[in-house]
């Protein structure tokens, strides 16, 4: 959190400041009223004050009038770039402002945080804000890794952007923050993915998401992510004075552009040579060296037996940067360097495999049933995916209605594993986001790990986006805590043996000695035979519940007791997707937490 000071003109202003104080307890309080005001300093002038801290703090929140707050800061303001954030909040916290530094200072995000701990009203008066645009100047901050690099004044690029002019959106790598401008992109911005499709006479300015640099004409912002890796070979003890300036020279007349550099890479022998502390010191890079094994194997376009002589490895700068990435070609090939006799070196780059533009498939989970339990982010994949793959007999068709037009949607409840991936693999070979969409959590019982086998024997890009488990669905439903403080600290997620079998340490009936909270699955079909296991250890009184169809439309919910488990499932036609849950923590009011007793003192209570 940033450092906060807080500035209060009366007695009146107090009593926010405390209920602010105690939620961010790093701020400080400075008082100008009469009198003393505990854990308050007193200050005798609130513009001395300022004059003599304006640059001290991060962030200088006034409870007062805002003509007193303006008055104290007009005298010490200097640039948006420089100056703290300033909030203005009146005495009776009830409006927010923010007043100075709205972007880049953080003033915007701060009077939000403020406004929602006293219950008041924000007044934010940034035009790409109450736009709901993008703040340009700062939205890099969110992506980890972007740097901004404008190309003519800054502020021309906002204002047309603010003033939705036409805008280009070039977005030839992908990450988090590439996806989230696809997403939110307004009306008046089109995207592209390749730099030739540009009209640049069409448009007024461009923003550029990219790690190359090119041809533009009219005003440009650069957003430069660090997806960039520096394979770098040098002789013993090689001098390092200019190397820096010569890489950089070379990048940049090939088109790369060094701020996307994230990282140096290197053979084990060399990591502690002067100009490799020196590039990844000045670059402002992280470091990465191999051994001569890891290196050895790599396919290379340019070996050499003589770095093979001093190295074992055929290469050094090509090798580190593919393997460093994980990629398999390179974006610059090995190019030579010699400042001086005897002072040669090599360099290669390579970008991150994962940023590539290329195929990508992310596993979703889809929660138990209820279209609005997805993720917000597996919900942004849906909106996003050119294919939807989704477990037809398993989720609800409402969740592939987030589809944009245009995306190709399918069932693969009638399909086969390898139709399902023939599939995929389809859309990947054209480039294109494919969304694996599975029920609840689509690591328990998913049955994704055969699809990863065939995923990574084709060395394809994947990710998995977790979702809410059908068990902490009924959980939910039940209104029950599934632990019980002191009585039940265990949770036991299983099945119970059907056509698959399971292993023989974890029958049921070796589980249940635990008498923890279960949770079966898949399992309703054999009731009898859980209900047999089950009575081994659990009392026949124990509750139960057996859930249909959480969160679905047409949910059902039936509690009893142990020895009537297999009556109910049977009495109500209970078959496919039924949880299973037994213990006594279902509908359990008993059992005291200490995490909230007087007696209990923590790190966020003393």
């Amino acid at each position: 959190m940033k450092k906060i000071a807080i500035i209060i003109a009366s007695h009146q202003g107090v009593a926010p400041a405390l209920i602010i104080h105690r939620e961010l307890p790093e701020t400080e309080l400075f008082y100008a009223g009469e009198g003393q005001e505990n854990p308050c300093t007193s200050i005798d002038s609130i513009p001395a004050f300022v004059a003599a801290n304006f640059t001290r703090y991060e962030a200088l929140v006034f409870i007062g009038a805002l003509g007193i707050c303006v008055r104290a800061i007009a005298p010490c303001t200097q640039s948006k770039y420089t100056d703290p954030a300033v909030v203005c909040i009146d005495s009776t916290g009830k409006h927010v402002i923010s007043v100075l530094s709205g972007h880049v200072g953080g003033a915007n995000e701060l009077t939000r945080r403020l406004a929602s701990i006293l219950g008041a009203f924000p007044v934010i008066t940034t035009q790409s804000d109450n736009n709901d645009l993008w703040a340009l100047d700062t939205i890099h901050e969110r992506f980890e890794g972007w740097e901004a690099e404008p190309v003519g004044p800054m502020n021309e690029i906002i204002y047309k952007f603010v003033n939705r002019c036409p805008v280009a959106l070039l977005l030839d790598v992908q990450d988090s923050g590439t996806r989230n401008l696809e997403r939110t992109a307004p009306p008046h911005v089109d995207i592209y993915n390749t730099f030739q499709e540009i009209d640049q006479n069409r448009y007024e300015a461009l923003i550029i998401v990219s790690p190359f640099i090119y041809p533009v004409t009219i005003p440009t912002l650069y957003y430069r992510p660090h997806v960039l890796s520096l394979g770098f070979g040098c002789r013993e003890n090689c001098d390092p004075t200019g190397v820096r300036e010569y890489i950089t020279a070379r990048l940049i007349e090939a088109g790369i552009s060094p701020t996307s550099l994230t990282n140096l890479a290197t053979i084990d022998i060399k990591k502690d040579e002067p100009v490799v502390d020196l590039l990844t010191h000045s670059l402002r890079l992280s470091m990465d060296s191999y051994s001569p094994d890891e290196l050895r194997d790599i396919n290379v376009p340019n070996p050499s037996e003589k770095v093979r002589e001093v190295t074992s490895s055929p290469s050094v700068a090509e090798a580190a940067a593919l393997k460093s990435t994980g990629n398999t070609r390179l974006l610059l090939e090995k190019q030579k360097g010699k400042l001086s006799e005897g002072n040669d070196f090599t360099f290669a780059v390579a970008m991150n495999r994962t940023a590539e533009r290329r195929g990508f498939i992310e596993i979703v989970g889809a929660g138990p049933g209820d279209p609005e339990l997805i993720s917000v982010k597996g919900k942004h994949f849906l909106e996003q995916a050119d294919l939807i793959l989704y477990a037809g007999s398993l989720v609800p068709v409402e969740l592939t209605y987030y589809a944009k037009p245009g995306a190709t949607v399918r069932s693969s409840a009638s399909m086969t594993l390898e139709e399902q991936f023939t599939l995929m693999k389809e859309f990947y070979d054209k480039g294109l986001f494919i969304v694996r969409l599975h029920t609840g959590d689509p690591c328990i019982y998913g049955a994704i790990q055969e699809q990863m086998a065939f995923f990574d024997e084709h060395e394809m890009d994947y990710h998995i986006t977790p979702g809410i488990s059908s068990f902490l669905a009924a959980a939910a439903a039940l209104q029950s805590q599934f632990t019980i403080p002191e009585k039940v600290q265990t949770i036991i997620l299983t099945r119970g043996e059907g056509r698959t079998p399971m292993p023989e340490k974890e029958k049921l009936h070796l589980l249940a000695r635990s008498q923890s909270t279960m949770c079966i699955f898949l399992s309703a079909s054999i009731v009898d035979q859980v209900q047999s296991e089950l009575m081994q250890h659990y009392p026949p009184t124990t509750p139960v519940a057996a859930c249909y169809h959480l969160t679905w439309r047409d949910e059902r919910i039936y509690r009893g007791e142990l020895q009537d488990l297999a009556k109910i499932v049977k009495e109500n036609n209970l078959t496919l997707t039924t949880m299973i849950v037994v213990g006594d923590a279902i509908d359990n009011r008993q059992g005291l937490s200490k995490l909230y007793s007087h007696q209990f003192k923590h790190l966020f209570r003393n």
